[in-house]
């Protein structure tokens, strides 16, 4: 009798600490550095609960851009056009956009009409 393999799931084998990847967790201690920035301005004024609370804030956002993608919302048409794309994608083109002050060109296929 022969062997047969299963198909498994190995989505997430290639994550760090189960729910960062490696992209998200770079993207946690980029703003996590960020962060701890505005810990040292805090700490000098004697708030340390707000410096933080202010590292915590910065790392979950990062984590949010790294691993999130846009929703898909019928309602906005921003979310129209970027729906389902990553997150860190939008805003680096968003920033491409603003430093080069030219246009940039996104095509896509369109359905044909079958008449």
């Amino acid at each position: 009798m022969g062997t047969y393999n299963l198909p498994r799931n190995v989505k997430g084998e290639g994550r760090i600490l189960f729910i960062f990847t490696g992209k998200s967790m770079l993207y946690t201690v980029i703003a996590g550095a960020v962060g701890l920035l505005f810990y040292f301005i805090f700490s000098l004024l004697g708030w340390n609960m707000a410096g933080i609370i202010t590292i915590v804030g910065f790392a979950l956002i990062g984590f949010v851009i790294g691993t999130l993608k846009m929703p898909n919302l019928g309602k906005f048409k921003f979310s129209q056009k970027t729906g389902g794309e990553n997150i860190d994608d939008i805003i680096r083109r968003a920033i491409k956009f603003k430093t080069k002050g030219k246009k940039l060109y996104i095509y896509k296929e369109e359905e044909r009409d079958a008449k």
